[in-house]
C-alpha cells in the first residue's frame, strides 16, 4: 500500500509542472488561437493572474499584483470579446468572470485604503464584461 502511495504521489509531482501552462505559454497561445479557443484562453490567463495578485498582495509586492490585476480585467473583456464573436462560451466566460469579481473584492477588503482603487477599476470593468454578456445571451434576437 505504501509504495503504491509512494509512486502516485511521485507521479503527480511529475506531472503538476506539466499540467500548468506558463503564463507566458498561455499569452503566446491567445494571441495566435481561433475565437473560440481565445475565450478559454483569456480566462484561464485572467485565473492565473488572479491567484498571483493574491500572492502577491499578501506577499507585500503591490507593483507586481497592480499589473496582475490589470492582466485580468484585459484578459477577461478580451475573452468576453472572443465568446462573443465566436457565439460560445458566453456563459463559462461571464460565471468565472463573476467569481473573479467576488475574489477580487474579498482582496480589496484586505488592502489598506490607498491600494483599493486599481482592484475597484478592475472590479467595474469585470462587472462591465458581465453586463455585456449577458446582455447579448439574453437579447431578444432581431427575426
Amino acid at each position: 500500500m505504501r509504495t503504491a502511495l509512494f509512486f502516485f504521489l511521485l507521479l503527480t509531482a511529475a506531472l503538476a509542472p506539466c499540467a500548468e501552462e506558463s503564463l507566458d505559454t498561455l499569452k503566446s497561445h491567445f494571441d495566435h488561437a481561433s475565437a473560440d479557443e481565445r475565450a478559454q484562453v483569456g480566462i484561464r490567463i485572467a485565473q492565473i493572474q488572479l491567484r498571483n495578485a493574491d500572492r502577491f498582495y499578501t506577499e507585500g509586492h503591490p507593483d507586481e499584483a497592480r499589473a496582475a490585476v490589470e492582466d485580468i480585467a484585459t484578459y477577461s473583456e478580451k475573452a468576453r470579446d472572443a465568446a462573443i464573436q465566436s457565439k460560445k462560451h458566453e456563459k463559462n466566460v461571464e460565471i468565472e468572470v463573476r467569481k473573479m469579481s467576488d475574489k477580487l473584492r474579498d482582496i480589496k477588503r484586505t488592502l489598506a485604503f490607498e491600494d483599493q482603487p486599481p482592484l475597484d477599476k478592475a472590479i467595474h470593468r469585470l462587472e462591465d464584461v458581465r453586463t455585456t454578456l449577458l446582455n447579448e445571451m439574453f437579447a431578444k434576437k432581431k427575426q
